[in-house]
């Protein structure tokens, strides 16, 4: 076989395979995925004599928790998992019942169709985290677990060292700007969700006394899901930018560079 032959067989099978992934790449575009917050730094880079301004985003920084079972807990246990997060305390008499039923929906209300048998999603897990530690202990985060039925395969209620949850509310997650209200940095009391993905990256603050706002914190965890199952594709995965979407095949970066969002 001649190269001209050859090399037009490789184009021919290059050409629907570059064809699927740029109509994939609009499709996934049309869902709107959930948008990043809290901005890092930028990086600039210039292509072909253009010159690109992209945004780095904040990757949370590992905390040291005791969940209900008394099991210590970082985020490599919750590595490659889409997390949802909120704050409560079990002495609490007006919204933390509330809050955690609506965790409790909102867990019941995700499964995964693509599991036979057990339909409990293996790409998400809940996080309740005390900000009242120093009443909280294991014992009496497992009492308030086993009065809302709380499964702890998929969701953990948190508690360990006060100061370093409240760095954690406040400086990590800046809740105290989120929610507008500003946050007294000696007792936190919020109503926010917030959604985190795979990178340790916030995606979204939910309200979580709000219908509205659970319904779209529901959706948008199957949005993330769906980016995290296109990550780890292991022959081709997307890098998304400000500008574009940017395709790799393998470790390489291959023969699309940017397709405008």
């Amino acid at each position: 076989m001649n190269k001209t032959a050859l090399y037009a067989i490789i184009i021919a099978a290059l050409i629907p395979l570059i064809s699927y992934f740029f109509v994939k790449s609009k499709s996934e575009q049309n869902f709107h995925m959930p948008r990043h917050y809290l901005p890092d730094s930028t990086v600039v880079t210039v292509k072909s004599g253009k010159q690109y301004t992209d945004t780095v985003w904040k990757t949370l920084p590992d905390i040291e928790l005791t969940n209900q079972l008394g099991q210590k807990i970082t985020w490599n246990e919750l590595k490659g998992k889409v997390v949802v997060t909120d704050f409560f305390f079990t002495h609490c008499p007006t919204i933390c019942p509330a809050l955690t039923l609506n965790m409790r929906r909102l867990q019941q209300s995700i499964t995964n169709s693509q599991r036979v048998g057990d339909k409990t999603p293996d790409f998400v897990h809940y996080l309740s985290i005390s900000i009242d530690p120093e009443r909280d202990s294991v014992q009496r985060l497992k009492f308030w677990a086993d009065k809302y039925q709380v499964n702890p395969e998929q969701w953990w209620l948190l508690t360990g060292d006060k100061s370093r949850i409240y760095d954690f509310v406040i400086n990590d997650l800046k809740l105290g700007l989120v929610d507008g209200d500003g946050v007294d940095s000696n007792f936190i009391h919020t109503d926010r969700f917030v959604l985190i993905d795979t990178f340790r990256q916030v995606r979204g603050y939910y309200r979580g006394l709000d219908t509205v706002d659970l319904a779209r914190l529901s959706s948008d965890i199957v949005l993330l899901s769906k980016e995290k199952r296109s990550q780890q594709s292991q022959l081709f995965r997307w890098q998304t930018t400000d500008h574009g979407r940017c395709i790799f095949v393998g470790n390489h970066r291959s023969w699309i560079t940017y397709l405008s969002s």
